[in-house]
């Protein structure tokens, strides 16, 4: 699976050329304060100020502020944050010059963080006193992406084709087709980085990719393609994954609820209309990232499929129904993360916060 340093790079296609050149560009001139720039930074200040018995919030991100965090920003800006007792948010933005998110949230240096159960799952087998707490996507991204002229729906129609891999996603190509009993040798595996050019000439037929990324980039360039999900062929995981410290979840229960509270909310915001984060993405919270509107409004689409299942909406957003939980660590297990569900999860606050205010659901 991916570690903690590669998650950052493979997921959300540092572009450096192409079709990417711009997006790319825009990030290489990011360094690593302005990366970690509070919320305040972003003219948010104020959405956030006010009494709170909380004090400040700081959480940890996953990646640069695009749209994928636009619960957050919801939150943020409509005073969510506020109203549930912080009286500011410092929102941590990851990416290639950030320390590991698991490792700001088990030093204190963040009170909850956004991460993956694989790099969560491997921080905790290496000593890390954190546990997951809810999900916020319950289907992973990862996809492999084809021009909608040829498409590749599914595992087997790889064989026989060129798939473009990058390589800090092998061990997760990897374990993907182990999971599917595929024998590597019979897929053309071409190493390249993450501008998806290459998938538009020809050169490969298939792209290693986020759902939510490479594909609506291409979208806005006019190119047509497909996907099909890892998570729908046998490789399930949550992610987007929130994580405390185990003395959080033992003394400061209360905090945390309010923390998730407050990110439901900005959430069901964000479901009811995926441009509010994407405009607060692109002018807001990523001003300075160069980021396209219009790719960020597909994006928040897309994600909403994947934060809004059957299950959640049974169940409340952030939840994870124990046969998610067991069809995780069948995965993890299989990517050689030898964990126990016990060991990497804790649900029982996301559990208490929809028993105490079932109109969240």
């Amino acid at each position: 699976m991916a570690t903690g340093s590669t998650r950052g790079l493979d997921r959300r296609g540092f572009l450096r050329s192409g079709l990417g050149a711009s997006a790319g560009a825009a990030l290489l001139a990011l360094g690593g304060g302005s990366l970690l720039a509070a919320c305040g930074d972003d003219d948010s200040e104020g959405a956030a100020a006010g009494g709170g018995g909380f004090g400040t919030l700081d959480m940890r991100l996953s990646w640069i502020k695009n749209v994928e965090f636009a619960g957050a920003y919801i939150a943020d800006q409509r005073g969510y944050y506020r109203e549930a007792g912080f009286s500011k948010v410092n929102l941590m933005a990851g990416g290639p010059s950030a320390t590991p998110q698991d490792t700001d949230v088990a030093t204190g240096k963040a009170f909850i963080g956004i991460s993956a159960p694989d790099i969560t799952g491997n921080a905790i087998l290496n000593g890390a006193p954190i546990k997951i707490i809810g999900a916020q996507y319950q289907k992973n991204p990862f996809a492999i992406v084809s021009m909608a002229d040829k498409p590749l729906s599914g595992p087997e129609d790889m064989i026989g084709k060129k798939i473009g891999v990058q390589a800090t996603n092998e061990s997760v190509w990897s374990s993907f087709l182990k999971a599917n009993s595929i024998d590597p040798s019979s897929i053309e595996k071409v190493p390249v980085e993450f501008d998806p050019l290459p998938l538009t000439t020809g050169t490969v037929d298939g792209w290693f990719s986020f759902v939510t990324n490479e594909p609506n980039l291409l979208r806005v360039k006019g190119f047509e393609v497909t996907s099909f999900l890892l998570a729908d062929h046998n490789y399930p995981l949550v992610s987007e994954t929130y994580m405390v410290r185990t003395e959080s979840i033992e003394k400061e229960r209360d905090k945390i609820k309010a923390v998730l509270t407050a990110d439901i909310r900005g959430w069901k915001d964000s479901l009811a209309d995926p441009t509010l984060g994407a405009h607060l993405a692109a002018t807001v919270y990523g001003k300075d990232l160069g980021l396209d509107e219009d790719e960020q409004v597909l994006e928040s689409k897309d994600q909403n499929k994947l934060v809004l299942t059957d299950d959640t909406k049974a169940n409340g957003l952030f939840t994870i129904t124990d046969e998610l939980v067991e069809e995780n660590i069948r995965t993890l297990g299989i990517a050689g993360v030898a964990i126990t569900a016990e060991e990497l999860f804790d649900l029982s606050i996301i559990k208490e916060i929809y028993a105490a205010k079932p109109d969240l659901v």
